[in-house]
């Protein structure tokens, strides 16, 4: 039997209030999507990110997607991501919604695309997954550690293909740097820095606009999702809002900085550290905003230490620009905010994300820098996306595997608790990724849901 007819013959079940979303009673009756038909997709959360993840599939040299729909509850941004696939060659129209749940009860669509604000890619990735979707969720893969260990759950239970939107996993120069490191070409390593600096704010005080009333076309309960209900102000919706606010965030380390933690874990070989202790606060643009805007973490791990440096006032530190990530560049390291710093006893390895490449340096001579090997790099996404469609169709466990992103994620959620408990030292059980003998720690690691919106105990 396969996936239409065994959802056809009734196995489905009604989630609490709207449409109901089809649950996957038997993994076993998924296969593969064969190599001669086009993917259905469904697009939920479109934003500037959703948007341009519409745009990589959209050009796949392949053309071996459809897109069925486009989801958000503002419905503006929906029609405006659609209208990208209107004007191409897609024969028919998608459709707009509002409810992600209408595109995983339409047994039609075979995978699902998510760029949602944090707050709701676990809720989402869940929901796909019991529905027999595969899913694409963005960065980070959740709000709280708990909700990743979840994720990976029901991932497996359903056996899923959920990959993690930590792109760098995806990219040729990566692998070449991961390869170097193994081959021991930069000697012993024992210290690796991450950093992760720019600039957010104005440097005045962060202040939330006063209520005013729902625009028309806009479901703000839906937006909320498992968030605490509130008046609406338009500040929220603003990304430089809500991604300082801990209902909807975990902060900016755990947003945007989890590229950097992801990448060194990867290309070092690491897993869970021992320990975790992180300080910080917020310093320059304060008022409202909750989450830090300056922090230093610490992971301890068996002869190696790993630190992690946040600024978010330093507008002379910048992200690689598109020249640098598409052409034969590389950064100006010193003034790279997400530069990877790696020390080891034969060299030092600078490593950028997201096409920034990587330069290994040694010795210098006569005061002059000796560059000894280096690689260019490339955006990573059409391969990210790529590797995405192919294990749609492969089954195998894509390059982010949801269990990779939340393992990665678990780092910045231990520094967040580590933060929020006033900078104490976390002792981590490296097998399930717990904290160990922490009660006051335990109140972090899983969030309050809103009814209907509850990650369930049970996936």
């Amino acid at each position: 039997m396969n996936r239409r007819d065994f959802l056809k013959n009734g196995a489905r079940t009604t989630l609490t209030f709207g449409v109901g979303v089809t649950l996957l009673r038997n993994a076993d009756s998924v296969y593969a999507v064969p190599a001669n038909k086009k993917i259905n997709l469904g697009f939920v959360g479109l934003g500037g990110r959703g948007r341009a993840l519409t745009g990589w599939f959209l050009n796949r040299p392949e053309k071996d997607v459809n897109f069925l729909y486009f989801c958000d509850p503002q419905r503006a941004k929906a029609e405006q991501a659609a209208k990208i696939v209107t004007d191409s060659s897609q024969e028919e129209d998608p459709k707009i919604v509002d409810d992600l749940r209408i595109i995983l009860d339409d047994p039609k669509v075979d995978a699902v695309v998510s760029a949602m604000p944090d707050h709701w890619h676990a809720l989402a990735t869940i929901w796909a997954c019991q529905a027999g979707k595969d899913i694409l969720t963005e960065k980070p893969a959740s709000h709280s550690a708990w909700e990743g260990q979840k994720m990976v759950e029901a991932a497996r239970k359903y056996k899923r293909i959920v990959q993690h939107g930590t792109q760098s996993r995806s990219a040729a120069y990566v692998k070449a740097a991961k390869q170097y490191i193994k081959d021991g070409k930069l000697g012993k390593i024992h210290l690796c820095r991450i950093f992760s600096m720019k600039k957010e704010g104005d440097g005045g005080n962060f202040k939330i606009a006063p209520p005013v009333e729902v625009p028309s076309g806009f479901d703000w309960s839906r937006w909320l999702g498992p968030a605490s209900m509130r008046p609406f102000s338009p500040s929220y919706i603003n990304p430089r809002c809500w991604q300082h606010l801990w209902d909807f965030c975990s902060g900016d380390m755990i947003l945007d900085g989890i590229h950097q933690i992801d990448l060194a874990r990867w290309v070092l070989g690491l897993d869970l550290p021992k320990t975790v202790y992180s300080n910080g606060g917020r310093f320059h643009d304060v008022g409202d905003a909750q989450t830090p805007d300056t922090q230093i973490t610490t992971y301890e791990y068996d002869n190696l230490m790993m630190t992690f440096e946040m600024t978010l006032y330093t507008p002379y530190i910048l992200k690689e620009d598109s020249e640098v990530r598409n052409g034969d560049l590389f950064p100006n390291w010193q003034h790279n905010s997400t530069r990877i710093e790696i020390f080891g006893s034969a060299g030092m390895m600078m490593l950028g994300r997201h096409g920034g490449g990587w330069v290994v340096f040694v010795r210098p001579k006569n005061r002059e820098t000796v560059v000894k090997d280096s690689m260019y790099g490339r955006y990573p996404d059409p391969e990210h996306v790529d590797n995405f469609v192919r294990c749609i169709r492969s089954r195998e466990l894509p390059s982010a595997d949801i269990e990779i992103g939340h393992r990665s994620t678990l780092l910045a959620h231990y520094a967040t608790i580590s933060y929020r408990l006033g900078g104490q030292k976390l002792f981590i059980n490296r097998q399930d990724g717990t904290i160990l003998d922490n009660p006051e720690a335990q109140r972090f690691y899983k969030r309050e849901y809103r009814k209907p919106f509850e990650v369930p105990e049970d996936v």
